[in-house]
């Protein structure tokens, strides 16, 4: 008689199995997060080395007997893209690309498969959701592609299997591990089950034979990566692709990193033949920015290790109605609240009667503490309809009783307001002290708002 498959229910935030269905998961707190899926089957021969790979019997060993040289890494031909990795594609690595629908996941790694076939990489390029001619007619528009880069259309996991271990190429795109299934496996495509077996061997393919493998994954209404969480946790590296559709730039930003840092970013530019890089966030970002407006103030932003200068927007009216309005695009809500309530008691304004909305152009969503400076002078200035001036950089954290903390990488920051040609900087007095080097720009140390506004007076 036929064995019957056995499921069981998984938490989709952290993977805890229970045999039994739970509101609550007792591992990660999560509620609402188990799904049935069917467990995986047990071998009945242990010692039998069994799968796709036919692996040969391997050895351990020494750590000191690994040879790590720079060289190692590949570069995707994209600055910005080998930034957010390190330094650029560790070979054998599993890599996960995440983002919203039509933000530009395959084309961005369209075109990485033809910078690396141009170098004299082996790739392939394996869709699950566009036919070839559909991908011929995005190819087009990027221009010509030459080298040794293969396209294949397939979802079945046992075929992708079969032709990594024939061919072997260098790099392997997947597009997407959401339409990835394997017959062993009960449940359709893009369930908990069949992403979580998929993921598992695709990442026994990297490392068993050497490929370098990036996996598109689609992404839900509240930002994260679809299927269970254990799939962030099996890859080497995730990688989100934010930005507005509307909007022609894109960030690339790493939250995950076996190999290096996930504060740094890349900056790209939707083209009409595909993503081109940004070489300086600031400029771009700073283009178009009103001249004699009060509530526009710039400020300085750090991701990773890069300075990115960027616009800072209010708007401060009276309010029409008994409680006023607040709105916060860009920055975090509550602490544009916080900002308020430490400028109506340390320097007498009366916010409480105005609605406020701040704004911080082009679209970046930035959450430093560094910013604070910027938003209190942006909400002053608009305020008293007094504009700041066009060559001036504000930066700093503000504390509850309005003193003005120091940031991290303030020469950083200087020195990226100097080559914008900037001509004055607003920054805290510790940080002024702190500062060794010598910039051609004038530097104005305050210690709490009081003396920020009135040096804002005075520039």
């Amino acid at each position: 008689m036929a064995k019957s498959k056995t499921t069981a229910f998984f938490c989709k935030e952290c993977g805890y199995e229970s045999s039994k269905w739970m509101g609550q998961c007792p591992a990660c707190k999560a509620w609402n997060a188990f799904v049935e899926a069917p467990t995986a089957a047990m071998d009945k021969h242990p010692g039998k080395v069994s799968g796709p790979l036919g692996l040969a019997a391997v050895e351990p060993c020494r750590l000191e007997a690994v040879s790590v040289e720079r060289e190692d890494r590949i570069s995707t031909g994209f600055a910005e893209l080998d930034g957010v990795l390190g330094g650029g594609i560790v070979p054998a690595s599993l890599l996960l690309v995440g983002g919203d629908p039509g933000i530009g996941k395959s084309t961005l790694l369209l075109q990485v498969c033809r910078n690396l076939a141009m170098n004299g990489r082996k790739v392939l390029y394996i869709s699950g959701e566009e036919s070839l001619k559909q991908i011929r007619l995005r190819a087009d528009r990027m221009g010509t592609f030459t080298g040794d880069l293969t396209f294949l259309c397939e979802t079945s996991l046992d075929t992708i299997a079969h032709v990594l271990d024939k061919h072997r190429p260098e790099v392997v795109i997947i597009d997407s591990i959401q339409t990835i299934y394997r017959e062993e496996v009960s449940g359709a495509p893009g369930s908990v089950g069949q992403v979580r077996e998929s993921t598992n061997v695709l990442l026994q393919l990297a490392k068993g034979l050497g490929i370098t493998i990036f996996i598109v994954g689609h992404v839900t209404k509240e930002g994260t990566v679809a299927g269970p969480r254990m799939l962030e946790h099996m890859v080497d590296t995730v990688l989100y692709f934010e930005g507005d559709r509307n909007a022609s730039y894109r960030i690339l930003r790493g939250v995950k990193n076996r190999f290096g840092s996930t504060n740094e970013i890349g900056v790209f530019e939707m083209a009409e033949n595909g993503l081109q890089e940004v070489k300086n966030p600031s400029e771009f970002l700073l283009s178009g920015r009103p001249e004699e407006a009060s509530g526009s103030v710039v400020a300085c932003a750090m991701e990773g290790t890069r300075p990115i200068l960027l616009e800072i927007q209010a708007l401060v009216c009276r309010t029409n109605f008994g409680v006023p309005r607040r709105t916060a695009a860009g920055t975090d809500y509550n602490r544009v609240n916080l900002l308020m309530a430490v400028l109506e008691k340390r320097l007498g304004l009366r916010l409480s009667e105005c609605d406020a909305y701040v704004n911080i152009a082009g679209g970046m969503r930035i959450s430093e503490p560094s910013l604070d400076l910027g938003i209190v002078t942006a909400l002053v200035s608009s305020y008293q309809d007094t504009p700041v001036s066009d060559q001036l950089l504000v930066f700093g954290e503000v504390g509850l009783s309005g003193e003005v903390r120091a940031v991290n990488m303030a020469e950083q920051r200087v020195s990226e307001a100097v080559k914008l040609g900037f001509e004055a900087c607003i920054l805290p007095k510790s940080n002024l002290e702190a500062i060794k080097r010598k910039f051609p720009i004038r530097l104005i140390g305050v210690k709490n708002v009081q003396e920020a506004m009135a040096a804002l007076a005075k520039s």
